[in-house]
């Protein structure tokens, strides 16, 4: 693949470029702070759940509204409940999630490389997705550097159905040439999702625990490059490309 060809990265929201578990924060308020952390990863852990069980049973549910009933599952299995108030104001939190601090430097570097197109690839609705991006302290700074916002409404699937990295080359005119498109996530099942398509992808490994991922065999099943921050992606990029 030439350099002088335009290169795609789409870089996952929840989990990459923002901490889900930064919500802790918020719920901390309500519960606690011990018991906010173990409440903000069974929240992601069920948000996730919801989204691969409607793409096994063939249906849809806005992510806006995954979020809030796993939100209402989660505090349920630990016998909590909060007012319908405070739930809406959980979900305004969830809109100005904190980034990573790894963020905004390489925000800024993406934002002087020409040979690289930065969009936002989620499986967020539009709205959730916009107002992280364009309201947010942390990435609303750095909203210039992404030239999209993609997200999964249209085709009413959720990652990592073919379906839905298809609709990513087909919007930023890459169909046939899933090659030339890089998926930046720290998921591991959008990774493997990403590679299944023919894309390449940067698994980023901020904890530095290592790729285990075993559901595909080969490489196939393994990101194209391992980081431990954002700040990597560029240079990993653009030797890839020459």
């Amino acid at each position: 693949m030439s350099s002088s060809k335009n290169t795609i990265c789409a870089f996952d929201l929840y989990g990459t470029l923002l901490s889900t578990e930064s919500i802790a924060k918020k719920l901390a308020e309500h519960f606690g702070k011990d018991k906010a952390g173990v409440l903000a990863a069974d929240w992601r852990k069920y948000q996730l759940e919801y989204t691969w069980r409607l793409n096994s049973m063939n249906q849809y549910e806005p992510f806006s509204a995954i979020t809030q009933r796993s939100l209402q599952h989660t505090l349920a299995e630990h016998k909590l409940s909060l007012s319908s108030t405070d739930i809406s104001s959980l979900m305004s939190a969830y809109d100005s999630l904190s980034s990573f601090p790894d963020v905004s430097p390489s925000l800024k570097t993406l934002s002087t490389t020409s040979n690289i197109t930065a969009v936002v690839f989620s499986n967020g609705t539009y709205s959730m997705v916009s107002n992280s991006v364009h309201k947010s302290p942390d990435l609303s700074p750095h909203a210039s550097v992404f030239k999209d916002l993609i997200v999964v409404e249209e085709v009413k699937k959720f990652k990592p159905a073919p379906s839905v990295y298809e609709h990513l080359a087909r919007k930023m005119g890459k169909e046939g040439k899933m090659d030339e498109m890089w998926l930046i996530s720290g998921n591991p099942f959008d990774v493997v999702g990403a590679r299944a398509v023919g894309m390449q992808a940067i698994w980023v490994d901020r904890a530095g625990g290592g790729w285990v991922d075993g559901l595909v065999e080969g490489e196939l099943g393994r990101p194209t490059a391992v980081v431990k921050s954002l700040e990597e992606v560029v240079e990993i990029v653009q030797k890839h490309t020459r």
